[in-house]
């Protein structure tokens, strides 16, 4: 080896270091679209591609490699809102393999990690790999105690409820050993997922995108009625734990799962060689849509568990498993048009309208490019011809453009700076790639804007559902939220299955509405990222709307919840001059602007006065649990470090709130100096 080599090993050029930050940063972008918000921008092939390239570089230069690398880590971090445990094992992911030789030099790599001959076979079982949500059920005593989510991959979201919910997923088993581990995948039936985008289509609100993305939402509802009436189902596949239990073979273990009651998938089986796998690879491949649930390849994993414990696994993946993932479905078309969509969260959305084609077996005519990035990143022009890829989405992708094909005197597209449905002003979050619409009268918002406002965490106006909403906005009587004090008797009585009666209900429960706190109003406003919690301490802080509407940013960003994206938020609704001209309707139908404890002194305690930043995974507390034992101490929790933090709460594998502590001095606590603050041993 040369001095040059060994040089290059040990620093690496610096184009190679900014490349592996920059990798780094959309690995973690992608991941948090897939595995956090489910709406994911890029296909697993280009996703992949990051992951490999960024392991190449890493491999190449070792010095690059850190600790809280996406190459040693899973999925995502865990979803808000809901409760976080950690895995007792964690829930790794699979290698991928996207062709047959690259599926043999997994088996080779196999092979010397067993340090076992190449003219020995193994068996292997097959398995379809179902495109859903990952899952991990524990049972006690033969009951279903506790169901999680994969989060990322050592801490999970508790889904017991919503898990229940789904009919083959057995709520007791006869016979089973006293604790039980299982794990599996829940998934939407295409037939439920076509029924419930046609509701909704109905209803006036947007399609989801795909089953995988719908089944991951609705596995997180709050609400667990709701994710009943989605009808999700699910397949087992591997038990982690099965106290008293012993088993030999994975072919086995799946035996006793259906013996147990669980829902194993009927497709698969142990296969005597890899190429006997390959060839049930090859026949899914052509077969995949005959399903009624979406599939993106095979599973194939060694049958023999000594086997497997001696293989071990890596930090992200087990080394006895991987993933052959089919390719998708793909065609050639040319782009009529590109129209942007506001969604009901104002987001819009540039959607290709395209020359109709055959695809998967329907006909193609439109496919989502996400946003303006995604555009700009793939330049798709009217009149190119692209490949558009269905990989169970309602909306196909452009994946890419022919730009050899591409006709002379195209121009680039470029996001309009007003709202194509209400002309109000476009609004982009700082490190958000989605823009959206401020004004909130938006025809295209209005509907779910007024329900959102009528909701009963909001401004509690029974009796206003779905049906009189859209009978109000047909008749153009509600145009945005402020007609809604304007409602008369009569008026509402003429509306189908209204009458005198309920007419007089409805304005007592309007009228009611004026005299709730500030804070309900500012929930029910439906200001991007104020949720109820953030809505009361906004409320609190600033007393009135008149003082709110004064604020700087840097003022909101004092507020406890409120970090620079929500400030940026709250301050372009109230800088937007239709919601300036909202607020002055709502103040001439006499609601209420204050809020009635607003300047209550901090509670008392050890943490009196002291501003905490949590970072990074806790290990004796859940985040919800450290933020109420500072509270209930008197401390206050922000989102973002500033100056006026006090200290930062670092887990294992802290972010970027650590590092800029650093810089700014502020004191980094560890749990155990946390514990310690406490009063604990």
């Amino acid at each position: 080896m040369t001095a040059k080599t060994r040089s290059s090993e040990t620093a690496p050029p610096a184009a190679a270091r900014r490349r592996a930050t920059r990798l780094r940063k959309e690995i973690e972008r992608h991941r948090r679209l897939y595995y956090v918000e489910n709406s994911p921008e890029i296909a697993d092939t280009d996703f992949d591609a990051l992951e490999r390239e960024l392991r190449e570089l890493e491999n190449r230069y070792p010095t690059l490699m850190a600790s809280d690398s996406p190459t040693a880590t899973v999925g995502g971090e865990p979803a808000a809102g809901l409760a976080a445990v950690r895995h007792r094992l964690p829930m790794l992911s699979l290698e991928n393999t996207y062709s047959e030789d690259e599926a043999r030099e997994w088996q080779a790599r196999l092979y010397r990690a067993l340090e076992i001959s190449g003219e020995e076979s193994l068996a292997y079982v097959t398995e379809l790999k179902i495109d859903g949500l990952s899952i991990s059920l524990i049972y006690e005593q033969g009951e279903l105690r506790q169901g999680l989510t994969r989060g990322d991959g050592r801490v999970g979201e508790v889904v017991t409820s919503n898990i229940r919910t789904v009919r083959s997923i057995p709520q007791r088993i006869e016979g089973a050993p006293e604790r039980l581990e299982v794990r599996g995948e829940i998934f939407f039936p295409l037939s439920e997922f076509r029924r419930l985008n046609e509701q909704r289509q109905e209803a006036g609100l947007a399609p989801f995108a795909n089953p995988r993305n719908a089944a991951a939402g609705s596995i997180r509802l709050i609400d667990p009625r709701q994710t009943a009436n989605r009808r999700l189902d699910g397949f087992i596949y591997q038990v982690v734990e099965a106290r008293g239990a012993d088993f030999e073979r994975h072919s086995s273990i799946l035996e006793k799962m259906r013996n147990w009651g669980f829902p194993v998938n009927p497709h698969g089986g142990r296969c005597a060689s890899l190429e006997e796998a390959l060839e049930f690879c090859r026949n899914w491949q052509q077969r995949r849509n005959e399903l009624d649930y979406e599939i993106d390849g095979v599973v194939l994993k060694l049958d023999d568990l000594d086997l497997q414990e001696e293989a071990g696994a890596t930090a992200k993946s087990p080394r006895w498993a991987m993933a052959y993932k089919f390719p998708s479905e793909q065609v050639e078309t040319r782009v009529r048009d590109i129209r942007v969509q506001v969604g009901r969260t104002g987001a819009l959305t540039p959607v290709a309208e395209l020359q109709p084609v055959e695809l998967g077996g329907t006909t193609i005519a439109r496919a989502t490019l996400h946003n303006e990035e995604e555009v700009r990143r793939k330049d798709v022009r009217v009149g190119d011809a692209v490949i558009v890829e269905k990989g169970g989405e309602v909306i196909p992708k452009v994946v890419r453009v022919l730009e050899k094909e591409r006709p002379r005197g195209t121009a680039p597209f470029r996001m309009p700076e007003q709202c194509p449905v209400c002309g109000s002003d476009i609004f982009r979050a700082q490190g958000e790639v989605v823009s959206r619409c401020t004004g909130a009268s938006c025809p295209a918002k209005l509907r779910e804007s007024v329900l959102h406002f009528a909701s009963r965490r909001a401004l509690d106006i029974e009796g206003l559902g779905e049906a009189l909403v859209d009978q109000l906005m047909e008749k153009k009587r509600v145009i945005d939220l402020a007609d809604l004090y304007g409602l008369d008797r009569d008026g509402l009585a003429s509306l189908d299955r209204m009458g005198q009666k309920s007419a007089e209900n409805l304005l007592r429960q309007i009228d009611k509405s004026r005299r709730l706190p500030l804070h309900r109003l500012l929930f029910g406003l439906g200001i991007r990222f104020v949720g109820e919690r953030t809505a009361q301490q906004i409320g609190r802080r600033f007393g009135t709307l008149d003082r709110l509407q004064e604020a700087t940013q840097e003022e909101l960003e004092e507020v406890e919840d409120v970090g620079p994206r929500v400030a940026a938020s709250v301050h372009a609704f109230f800088a937007q001059s239709s919601n300036q001209k909202l607020i002055d309707r709502l103040r001439s139908a006499r609601l209420n602007f204050t809020e009635p404890q607003a300047g209550v002194p901090p509670a008392s305690g050890p943490f009196a006065g002291k501003t905490f930043v949590l970072t990074g995974i806790l290990d004796g507390f859940t985040r919800d649990e450290a933020v109420e034992l500072i509270r209930t101490r008197g401390g206050r929790v922000s989102g973002s470090v500033s100056r006026k933090t006090d200290y930062v709460l670092a887990g294992a594998t802290p972010g970027s709130k650590a590092k800029k502590a650093r810089e700014m001095g502020v004191a980094l606590v560890s749990e155990r100096d946390f514990r310690k603050m406490l009063g604990e041993s």
